[in-house]
């Protein structure tokens, strides 16, 4: 069995939690001048489009979106190792200290 101390959670917790807000207020910050970016892209292509010096295939523009989330979906659901149990319950302080710290972080960004 594995020996767990007070102490050792909580300093994974901690810095679970610090790591995980910078990192949600980051990416809070580069979301939003990636999509302020991609909206400005969008209405440049509209705008030529709509001059006629740009000729915009949308649903080919789309398609690329499906085809991407279904390939995250069909990685996600691939098969697990057999050590799973034993390997989620070494990582859940730091992770639970880490998706609360990402959430403040995030809110706050």
């Amino acid at each position: 069995m594995v020996d767990i101390g007070l102490q050792q959670i909580g300093l994974e917790l901690g810095s679970g939690a610090v790591i995980g807000g910078l990192i949600g207020f980051a990416a809070k910050k580069v979301a939003k001048i990636i999509a302020i970016l991609v909206g400005v892209e969008l209405a440049l292509f509209k705008f030529l489009e709509s001059q006629g010096i740009l000729v915009v295939d949308w649903e080919r523009l789309s398609a690329g979106l499906v085809n991407a989330s279904s390939a995250a979906t069909d990685a996600a659901t691939g098969s697990q190792p057999p050590g799973i149990v034993v390997s989620l319950l070494s990582v859940i302080p730091v992770s639970a200290g880490f998706a609360g710290g990402f959430l403040v972080g995030f809110k706050k960004g």
